[in-house]
Formats: structure tokens, sequence, C-alpha cells
């Protein structure tokens, strides 16, 4: 009979796993010191996320955001600093962009391809790459986002001319410093602390506004039948999420090695697999492809304020404004097929180019493995890829419901077709989802490699 565990001897029966598996943390000293340290840096960032730039409006400010769905999405992704326009209004978003942007720029530029393959010292120099592409990101970025927020009615006196150039220069700039600040502490987080920091300081912003979600539907007197039904949406949007999150198609994979033994040669064979996860791109299609949709709105925009007598520009500006614009109670179907495609076509986009960078099948003959009745090589990889497409089949149309679905509840829910802006869209549940089911792993390593048992049965 096998000893029982730590753990096990420790547990009392009646009391829950979960809440023994957190007791456990805590208990070792090196652990809690990491989620003490992860908790501490999340509240410096909700303190910074509360210091505004100079000159700002904070009622011009809370009238722009009600109607506005392009500032409440930006909004998601600054943490919810962009609410307060804060130092760290742009959040880390500059530098999630310079991250995309150098994964795709690897298998592109040869360099680049070049230092992906250096091991730990050329990944350290693609990073630093990064950070330094982050920065001219959050200027560009920093800047069009008071342009957006000025015609809007939030802020004025934007601009790089006459008296207006010395407190743009000056607003710009504190954002800039912000980001890193927060990309800074992001990084303490993913180095000393538990989870990625990146990721949980996106979390730490959309969990803050939680609390200001409910008042905010109670106000637009929906019914109780509406609440119940979005509780309800929401409950099976989460149970979803999880469910394609956490799913994967195993690729069998065998491995023969030679080992000498007391003078004679000897063949071991081993099985594992190759864990292909349906969704395997997470967020990053949606930020794509909103960030593509939102830029023709706002440029119209800004087209039809510079030339108000221009008739042509006038009425082009407007098409593009009413048809792909994601505003007002009732969006445009044409905003949501764009959407709905551009997502789907970055999934697959971004899922490809990752897998050519891993380089499964020339790293599985490498290591003696290979997949039973598939030949190594380009045999191997051509099974995967084909693999791989099938499966992101449903990890693109999952979510590509995932990013209209704030778009077509109104069409669904007729309550609700008051509410201009929903604050916890189905792409803020992936996040949350996505960032608490990483981080328990993460802990969930550390209890196990403590002999105790983790979240995760």
């Amino acid at each position: 009979m096998a000893a029982p565990t730590r753990a096990a001897r420790s547990q009392p029966p009646s009391r829950p796993r979960l809440l023994q598996a957190v007791l456990d943390a805590f208990q070792q000293p090196d652990i809690r010191r990491k989620l003490l340290l992860t908790i501490g840096l999340l509240v410096v960032f909700r303190f910074v996320a509360h210091v505004p730039i100079p000159g700002v409006n904070r009622d011009l400010l809370e009238l722009a955001f009600e109607d506005n769905a392009i500032l409440g999405f930006l909004n998601l992704f600054s943490g919810g600093a962009l609410r307060n326009l804060s130092v760290a209004a742009l959040g880390v978003y500059p530098y999630i962009t310079s991250s995309i942007i150098m994964q795709l720029m690897v298998p592109i530029v040869p360099s680049l391809q070049a230092l992906s393959r250096e091991g730990e010292q050329g990944r350290n120099r693609i990073q630093l790459y990064t950070h330094y592409l982050a920065v001219p990101m959050a200027v560009v970025q920093g800047y069009s986002q008071l342009v957006i927020l000025q015609q809007a009615g939030a802020v004025s006196g934007i601009g790089f001319t006459g008296p207006e150039a010395l407190p743009t220069l000056s607003a710009v700039i504190s954002m800039t410093a912000g980001t890193m600040f927060l990309v800074w502490i992001g990084e303490l987080i993913t180095e000393n602390g538990i989870g990625n920091g990146i990721s949980l300081i996106i979390f730490g912003g959309i969990v803050a506004g939680l609390p200001t979600l409910f008042p905010s539907i109670v106000s637009q007197n929906v019914g109780l039948f509406s609440i119940l039904a979005m509780v309800a949406i929401g409950i099976a949007v989460l149970a979803s999420i999880v469910f394609v999150q956490e799913a994967q198609r195993r690729i069998p994979v065998q491995y023969a090695k030679s080992v000498f033994r007391s003078g004679r040669m000897y063949r071991q064979s081993g099985q594992s697999h190759i864990p292909l996860r349906v969704n395997s791109a997470g967020m990053i299609p949606l930020i794509f492809a909103f960030s593509i949709v939102i830029f023709p709105p706002v440029a119209a925009q800004f087209m039809v304020d510079q030339f108000p007598d221009a008739v042509l520009i006038n009425n082009v500006g407007n098409f593009v404004i009413d048809w792909f614009s994601p505003q007002g109670s009732i969006v445009s179907p044409v905003f949501i097929g764009t959407i709905f495609l551009l997502v789907m076509v970055f999934t697959f986009f971004y899922t490809l180019v990752v897998f050519q960078q891993q380089n499964l099948a020339e790293n599985l003959q490498k290591n003696g493995g290979f997949v039973p009745g598939i030949r190594p090589g380009r045999p191997t990889a051509e099974y995967i890829m084909r693999v791989l497409v099938r499966i992101t089949w449903g990890g693109a149309i999952f979510l590509g419901l995932i990013a209209i679905m704030p778009y077509v509840l109104p069409y669904v829910v007729t309550g609700f077709r008051n509410v201009n802006t929903l604050t916890l869209t189905g792409t803020g549940l992936l996040i949350i989802v996505g960032v608490v089911l990483d981080t328990m792993r993460q802990l969930e390593s550390q209890l196990m490699m403590r002999n105790y048992e983790g979240f995760i049965r």
C-alpha cells in the first residue's frame, strides 16, 4: 500500500480541497513571498492607474465614455486606466503591439531568425528590441488616444503647434513613461512572482472595473428578466471559454534511443504526445481585428472634423462612421461581419506563424521521435499542419463568436437595446479565464514540486 502524501496526511476530511491548497501555498515561505510580491505590485499598478495627467476634466471624460464603444475597448486593454486618463492610460497595449510585431518579423527577417536560434541569449536580445520598439509605439498610440479623446470632447488643446505643443508633449511623455513602468512591473511579476505579469496587469484592470458593472446595468432599467438572461448567457460563455481554452488534440509520439550499457548497445523506446490546442492564438486575433476595424471610423471622424465644408469627404466619412463604428445601441451588421471574418483570418495567420517558428517536425527528428505511421521529416510536418488546420477551425469560429457577442446581444435580449457599451465583453472574459488558468497552473506546479496537491485534479 502506497504511503499517503504530505497533503493527504495533513488535510482534514471536512476541509475543501481548494481551501487546503491555498493554505498549503501560504505555508511555504518562497511561494508566500511570490504571492505577496505579485499582490503588492498589482496594488502599485492600481495606484498608478488613478494618477491623472495634467489638465484633465473628469466630468467631460465621464461623458465621453458613456456613448463611445471605441473608448470602451481601448479602456479594456489599458487595464481601466484610460477612463481616468492617468499616466498609465495606455496600459501595456503598446508593448503587446510591439511583441506581436516582433513575433511576425522573426520568421521574415534573417538576422532575427538567426537570433531566435541562439538560445536564451538570442531571446534576450529579441526581448530588448521589443522594449525599444514599445517606446515609439507608446508615443504614437498616446498621441492618437489624445486626439480621439479631443474629438469626443473629453480634452482640449491637443497639438504640436503654438501654445498647445508643450502640454501635449508632457502628456505624451507621461503616458509613455507610465507604459514602460507597467511593463517593468509586469516583468518583475513574471520573474519573481506567480503568473504572467503583463497578463495579470490587464486582468487586474478588468476585475477592478467589475464593481461598476452592476450599478450601470441597474440604472438602464432593463428589467429583471433581461438581467437574469444576461447572467445565464455570461455563465454559458464562461463555461465555453474554459472548455475551448483547455481543449487540445494530442498527437502520439514515440521515441527510440540507443543506450550503451555494460559494453552492449540497447534500444529503448518511450511514448509521449504533442498537445495541439484548439485555441493556440489566445486573444491575439481579437486585438488584431479590433485594431484594424477601429482605425477607419477614427480616421473618417478626423477627416470630417478637419474638412467640414468638403461635401465628398463628409459623405464618405459619415458612411464609414455609420457602417464601421461600434457605437449606438444597435451596431451595424457590416461591422459585426467584418469583425467575425477578421478574427477568423488572424486566428489562422497567427497560429500558423507560431507553428512555423516551433519547427516541431525537425526537433522531433533530432531527438529520435516520430509519429506512429508517419515518416519523419517533411511528411510529419505536413501531417501536423493538417491536424492543426482542422482543429483551428473550431478555435477561429469560437473566437469570432466571442468577439461579436457584445454586439449581437442587443438583437437577442431586447431589454438591453438601451445599453450602449457592455462593460465586460467576451474579450474581457477570455482574458480573465486565460490568466486565471495560467496562474493556477504555475501555482499548481509550485505545489506539486513540494509534494502538495494542487488546484487542478
